[in-house]
């Protein structure tokens, strides 16, 4: 159930719970969207690559709280493998209505250093993950009429960053995907979206020293970094029946550090 009052994002009169599949969702923001969708009443998916002992926590967390989540193993690189972890869900769920890619790795360094295996590896576990797993899901989410998919790009394909030109061209990658694909689905009940997240706390911005955490926080007008919880909450919005006449945006949650 939801915890705002009467209002319950994953169910409908009358209907069975809705399912979600969070790609990469053993820790960090995959974690707390994860939770989120299961405070909504949703049935949540937990997906991990080879770890599967903090997945099983974030399942048993969901479980523990009153929802109903399961963990499921894949390598989203693969796209055999991410066919694979759809039909797992939909095995397990009985459907997919809702479907998350957050999985997504770093392998920084500037352009003339970085390793072509690096370019490669980053482009395939955040962008290509994303059309395997979509191609995938859109399948069962045509026939039924319904859908949501809800890509995670980030601010840095919004505005650039220096030694990241994988993780950049990945996440600006996801947008031109989300504009696509909601294009060609919108007209079948389906909607594209993606929540584009900038500084949010997390091990990354704690290890930061306090120069450089002053520095990044006077470009947010917001004036804190925002949180996971932040994010899971409007990840959580354009999953819900409520956004069914959102389509093909790229929200930015990060305190009005990029404005376009």
């Amino acid at each position: 159930m939801s915890g705002t009052g009467s209002e319950v994002t994953g169910t409908a009169p009358g209907d069975d719970p809705r399912v979600v599949l969070v790609t990469g969702s053993s820790r960090g923001l995959g974690r707390a969207m994860a939770e989120r969708f299961g405070r909504d009443g949703y049935r949540v998916a937990v997906h991990y690559v080879s770890s599967a002992g903090p997945a099983e926590e974030v399942a048993a967390s969901i479980r523990a709280a009153g929802g109903d989540a399961h963990a499921f193993g894949a390598d989203v690189a693969d796209p055999e493998a991410c066919q694979a972890l759809i039909k797992s869900v939909v095995a397990h769920f009985g459907g997919l209505d809702v479907l998350v890619n957050n999985a997504g790795v770093t392998r920084d360094g500037l352009v003339l250093r970085m390793k072509d295996d690096d370019w490669q590896a980053v482009l395939d576990t955040n962008l290509s993950s994303a059309f395997y797993l979509s191609k995938a899901a859109l399948r069962g989410m045509l026939k039924s009429g319904t859908g949501r998919i809800v890509n995670l790009t980030s601010v840095v394909a919004l505005r650039g960053n220096a030694g990241q030109a994988n993780y950049i061209s990945s996440k600006a990658g996801l947008i031109g995907l989300t504009k696509a694909l909601a294009t060609e689905y919108a007209g079948k009940g389906v909607t594209v979206n993606a929540v584009a997240p900038g500084f949010i706390e997390s091990d990354m911005t704690a290890a930061l020293s306090p120069e450089l955490k002053a520095d990044y926080l006077q470009q947010i007008p917001a004036g804190r970094f925002g949180s996971p919880e932040d994010v899971a909450a409007v990840v959580a919005f354009l999953a819900s029946v409520e956004a069914g006449y959102v389509n093909g945006q790229t929200l930015a949650v990060d305190g009005g550090m990029v404005m376009h």
